[in-house]
This record gives structure tokens, sequence and C-alpha cells, in this order.
């Protein structure tokens, strides 16, 4: 059985306990970090990949696997993985990630009228991103 990852017509705000006012880019490192691998992954092309293809796109790249190998996203996606929910971008940079109707995302800054809308939106799910400490 093949986990997913992925939300259709969904809008995942920032974590309540989120520090950034607005978002910000995760810093550029020798050796590229989770957050930093997200926000390329997402804001270089947004809606051009689901939440899997983030998730495993990122795996890939920090163990060295080619980001076209069937077999490894089938493995990695045989258990469940944690989803962009407990992505630092919405936890700690501010960003707001929505999925459209094919489950492909994109990046919203917190600060933007488009979140603004997005967050007020009926039509669309709603959830936040996870705290990073316990209420």
């Amino acid at each position: 059985m093949m986990h997913t990852t992925n939300y259709r017509d969904t809008f995942i705000e920032v974590a309540e306990d989120c520090p950034a006012e607005h978002g910000v880019e995760p810093p550029l490192t020798e050796n590229p970090t989770i957050a930093t691998l997200h926000y390329r992954l997402i804001a270089e092309h947004p809606y051009s990949r689901t939440s899997d293809d983030v998730i495993f796109e990122t795996w890939a790249q920090r163990n060295g696997v080619a980001v076209d190998d069937e077999a490894a996203r089938a493995r990695l996606f045989a258990k469940g993985q944690a989803c962009l929910r407990s992505s630092p971008l919405g936890k700690r940079y501010g960003w707001g990630l929505h999925h459209d109707a094919d489950g492909r995302v994109a990046l919203v800054p917190r600060e933007s009228d488009e979140y603004a809308a997005l967050a007020a939106d009926p039509t669309l799910s709603h959830t936040r991103a996870m705290r990073s400490r316990r209420a």
C-alpha cells in the first residue's frame, strides 16, 4: 500500500506559535536544511509539485538518490511520512502552503493579501502547520 502526504483544495496556515511575522526565506547553508530544500522546490516552481513530490525530492537529495528512482519512491511511501504540516516553512518561516485541486503546492507569505484571502476561503479545507511546542 502506498501512503500519501498530498492534500487537495487545502490551505495550511502558519503554526500558532510561528515566530515569523512575514514569509522569510530560510538561510542558505553549506548543507541545505529541510527548510531550504522545501523552499527551493516549491518557491522556484509554484504549483508544479505535489506534497509527495516535495517530500520525496527532499529525501532523495539528502540521501543521494536519483529523483526519478520510482523504486526508492515506492519504498519511501510504503510507510507513512510526515506531511508538509510538519515543514519548517509553516512552523518557523511564516509561509502558508496552498494545495490546488490537483494537489500541487505553492508558498504564500503570511503578510500577503493572498494569504488573507486563502485563509478566509470557505471552498478550501483549512489546517495549520504543526506547533513547535506543546500548548
